[in-house]
């Protein structure tokens, strides 16, 4: 319970938390946002970590002069594309080794040629959008891999994604994180942008569980 205290603090205190480390690290923090943002999109059992809200606070300190935007954003794209590639090879690794079992219910072949049709249609769009999704965005590399995505379409791809995910949230922080309004609301703007974040997950989810209810 102490843990996911601390995790929930973290969260919704993140402007305090990175400040915080800001003052008394300086440019430690650089170091602090790379870990953070890899874990998030290159370990699959980290997809807990913050990550929108992260880039959203991170520009708005840039703006307030705690850090350098062009710095925090190239850090931030290239601890993303670090994570996504390392969760690509462990899936492209592991894809053959697991789904190798006939009888069995989550490891059977079948579940991989699936995946591989799935991401010959539609893995450009998928990686993409899945930037914007919280949890989503862990596990998609891991899955493009595990499909044996090409990876030359899968990096270009990837290279979209990250650059439009940095840029956008970096840049949101940076022009309206220190307006007062947003300032003094930041714990409501960071919960907004985490549900703004979930919701087309949850409403995917939504939409085929009614289908899977009335058809």
């Amino acid at each position: 319970m102490e843990s996911l205290a601390a995790l929930w603090d973290l969260a919704i205190h993140l402007d305090r938390h990175l400040a915080a480390f800001v003052a008394e690290h300086g440019r430690w923090v650089y170091a602090l946002l790379f870990v953070i943002v890899f874990c998030e999109t290159g370990l699959v059992v980290t997809p807990f970590l913050p990550g929108d809200s992260l880039l959203f606070v991170a520009g708005a300190l840039a703006a307030a002069g705690g850090m350098d935007i062009g710095a925090v954003m190239a850090t931030l794209a290239v601890a993303a594309l670090l994570g996504d590639n390392v969760n690509y090879t462990v899936g492209r690794w592991a894809g053959p080794r697991v789904f190798r079992y006939e009888r069995s219910r989550w490891f059977n072949p079948r579940h991989l040629a699936r995946a591989h049709a799935f991401y010959e249609r539609h893995g450009g769009k998928t990686i993409v959008l899945a930037r914007f999704v919280p949890i989503v965005r862990t596990y998609v590399p891991f899955v493009a891999g595990v499909a044996a995505m090409p990876y030359v379409r899968y990096i270009a791809f990837c290279v979209v994604g990250a650059a439009v995910w940095v840029g956008s949230l970096c840049l949101a922080g940076y022009f309206f994180g220190n307006i007062p309004a947003v300032k003094n609301n930041l714990a409501a703007v960071i919960a907004a942008i985490v549900l703004a974040s979930v919701s087309p997950g949850l409403y995917g989810w939504l939409r085929a569980r009614s289908v899977e209810r009335h058809g």
